[in-house]
């Protein structure tokens, strides 16, 4: 047995990778109660500055990695993510915490007495839940700015927006505050925050995981997800996070089909095209020129429309309105007041869709994937830009995007809706482009494959990161 590390080396670990931690902790070079005390430690000293947590789970944490130090001791074999601290959007149920998703009103809600399915699964794989995240309200937003809580900054410039919803979920990672968090996205709430403060993503084919014990937004949109510094990580969580599970109905049975293994595998063989038409419009040039970057290093020349890509952003506008709006009716009734403002105008709007408008929406939401199931029988895998800009500073209200002054607050999702709305697998690659402004800064693309096929993004992906065109560092905040 290896002696373990002393506690000054032990603690620079917690801002290593999750495979990184788990080497050390499944080889006895370091005890997971030595990593997460070094985790605890760094997340007081630094997320005052980035606000991504809304609660800490401290105690349960260090018994937790009690428990697996022990398991190791006794000779038992650990889990992959043995040791790996992560946290959790705060609309994942956690025992003993109220599910507040990101809202005033949800703190009234008796504590959850039982952990949420994808929380549970990576319990079962040795890693440690530290904590909550901070969110937009309700998950409705795309720039991490939360009127009860605060806004999570993006640790890579303060000043910045992390994303939304899931921006505490962006800055935790990209602060190296956890190596692992979840995130949800229905239209694009895993992918923007990993965009604006530069992680990798994963937002699965819809059904894929389960979203029990999570509080919901659009249940025909909602995915759950991950967000980690490397592919291998965004792997390893997704193939712990895997499995049929009851409390989801919408989940759709699949076998176990693992990704880490297949990582390595390159890109020989892949079809792979850059998203022409609408995914070329509308953003600023530091999108275009991160495409760009990662089509010449994939060595990609072809470029494909996506038919209606246009139209499937407003119908994913028109589902999402009017169904979070009757999931909110009561509340909306009864606590006005306690909403934040505009996210209760945007609600309140959903209320008065007419049903017709939904079924319309509905039925071109049929076509639409039935017309992208007929461009993946062209190629394997698409590239097109994450977010339209790098991150805006926050409370920026507008910015002007091919000529056109546009609200920042629903645009940063203007790439990712079309794409979660017919639940496809998109990877979020943060690239580094000398382009624009604010250059210090990253910006993704999203590489998108048909459906069940999470392991050709993870592959496009890690080879990108393998050239070094892709990367995620720890902020240096």
């Amino acid at each position: 047995m290896n002696a373990p590390l002393p506690v000054a080396d032990a603690a620079r670990l917690a801002t290593a990778t999750a495979a990184e931690i788990a080497a050390a902790v499944s080889s006895g070079t370091v005890t997971a109660r030595a990593v997460i005390e070094a985790v605890l430690a760094r997340i007081a000293a630094v997320d005052p500055a980035v606000n991504a947590f809304t609660d800490v789970t401290a105690e349960r944490a260090r018994a937790r990695a009690d428990r697996i130090d022990a398991c190791r001791a006794a000779g038992e074999a650990l889990g992959p993510l043995a040791g790996v601290p992560f946290a959790v959007k705060n609309l994942f149920d956690v025992t003993g915490l109220p599910t507040r998703a990101g809202s005033k009103i949800n703190r009234d809600l008796p504590p959850a007495d039982r952990d949420a399915t994808l929380v549970a699964k990576l319990e079962a794989a040795d890693a440690v839940l530290v904590g909550a995240l901070n969110m937009g309200e309700y998950a409705y937003d795309f720039t991490g700015e939360n009127v009860h809580d605060g806004p999570s900054r993006n640790p890579r410039d303060l000043s910045r927006m992390s994303g939304g919803s899931s921006g505490g979920s962006g800055a935790a990672v990209a602060a190296g505050l956890v190596p692992l968090a979840l995130g949800s996205d229905t239209n694009g709430s895993i992918r923007v925050p990993s965009s604006l403060c530069g992680t990798f993503g994963l937002k699965p084919t819809y059904g894929r995981l389960s979203r029990g014990g999570s509080f919901p937004f659009v249940t025909a949109l909602d995915h759950l997800g991950p967000l980690a510094r490397s592919v291998a990580d965004l792997g390893l969580s997704y193939d712990a996070m895997q499995g049929e599970d009851g409390r989801d109905p919408g989940q759709t049975p699949r076998p176990f089909e693992p990704v880490s293994g297949f990582l390595g595998a390159g890109t020989d063989g892949l079809r792979i095209a850059v998203a022409g038409g609408y995914f070329r419009t509308r953003g600023l040039p530091e999108a275009f020129a991160a495409v760009d970057l990662a089509a010449s290093t994939l060595g990609v020349t072809e470029t494909v429309d996506v038919p209606d890509a246009a139209r499937a952003r407003a119908a994913a506008y028109i589902i999402t309105a009017a169904e979070g709006a009757s999931l909110h009716a009561g509340r909306l009734a009864a606590r006005p007041e306690d909403f934040d403002p505009a996210v209760r105008d945007r609600l309140l709007a959903g209320l008065a869709i007419p049903a017709s408008w939904v079924d319309a929406a509905q039925r071109f939401r049929r076509h639409f994937r039935d017309e992208m199931l007929k461009l993946f029988q062209r190629c394997d895998v698409l590239i097109a830009p994450a977010t339209p800009c790098r991150a805006p500073k926050l409370g920026q209200k507008t910015f002007v995007l091919d000529g056109e002054e546009m609200l920042v607050r629903p645009n940063l999702g203007l790439f990712t809706q079309p794409i979660s709305f017919i639940g496809l697998p998109v990877a979020a690659v943060p690239l580094w482009v000398d382009v624009g402004e604010a250059r210090e800064l990253p910006i993704a693309v999203q590489v998108i494959a048909p459906p069940w096929r999470e392991d050709l993004a993870l592959r496009v992906a890690a080879v990108l990161e393998r050239t070094g065109a892709a990367r995620a560092p720890v902020a240096g905040v």
